[in-house]
């Protein structure tokens, strides 16, 4: 499994989202936490350079991924970011392994995705992705992002972000698993410090989910940013700010 590794101290995972990977969703941000923390940024099964059987993922799979990545590149229990997909992944890590995790954030994630919804909004990206890959990153940029950013950007400026988009090779197994990760079972035995992060202008893993999130971790405290679903490109310093608070609180 292929994961980086920057700065020194106590461990903190970063667990990239569905179609994304660790350079798109967190190489920005690395250097706002690498000097107070060892930052570990693993690629799941189907992004990066991982390599596997190239079968259908399972939570589990992905779970032990971030497992083993947070017990070999640091002593002690890492503090442990999941964004999205990555978030369901956190949950259900920190459920399983509380001993190998000392604080878990929860950025625009669920319990369930079995909603009419959901299930509409992931088949379509699931067809897209099969058929037509340009309307399937525009699609993620219609729901990814918020009017007001897509606003900013311009056209010029919107034009160059879908040309440079690059989905990860394994976005179809992503989504596969997007479909069927259900953490309602699991999300009761978290009992790190949780921080739960939602998003309220959120078109593609509406808000909603995030509350709903929340409320199933026992203890957990709720923040709520008013942006799009990729907040690391909308709000990078106020997210930036909200994680380090709670992450070097003691």
């Amino acid at each position: 499994m292929q994961y980086g590794v920057t700065g020194e101290g106590p461990g903190l995972v970063l667990v990239h989202g569905a179609s994304g990977d660790a350079e798109s969703n967190w190489s920005h941000l690395v250097d706002r936490f690498s000097d107070q923390r060892t930052v570990m940024t693993p690629n799941l099964s189907g992004s990066g350079n991982t390599t596997d059987g190239g079968g259908p993922l399972t939570l589990d799979m992905l779970v032990e991924q971030v497992a083993a990545v947070g017990q070999a590149g640091t002593a002690g229990p890492v503090d442990l970011v999941g964004f999205s997909l990555g978030a369901v992944v956190a949950a259900a890590a920190a459920a399983k392994h509380p001993e190998l995790v000392r604080r878990l954030v929860l950025v625009g994630g669920w319990v369930r995705h079995d909603d009419p919804r959901q299930q509409l909004n992931f088949l379509l990206w699931r067809q897209l992705w099969e058929n037509d890959r340009s309307l399937f990153v525009r699609l993620q940029h219609l729901t990814g992002f918020s009017a007001a950013y897509l606003d900013r950007l311009g056209h010029a400026g919107l034009a160059r972000s879908l040309a440079s988009a690059a989905p990860a090779p394994g976005t179809g197994r992503h989504i596969d698993l997007a479909l069927r990760a259900d953490i309602r079972d699991r999300v009761h035995l978290v009992t790190v410090p949780t921080l739960v992060i939602g998003l309220g202008q959120d078109q593609m893993v509406p808000v909603e989910h995030s509350r709903d999130l929340h409320k199933g971790i026992p203890g957990s405290r709720y923040e709520e940013l008013d942006t799009g679903h990729t907040v690391m490109a909308e709000r990078p310093d106020e997210f930036a700010t909200l994680l380090r608070d709670f992450l070097l609180e003691d």
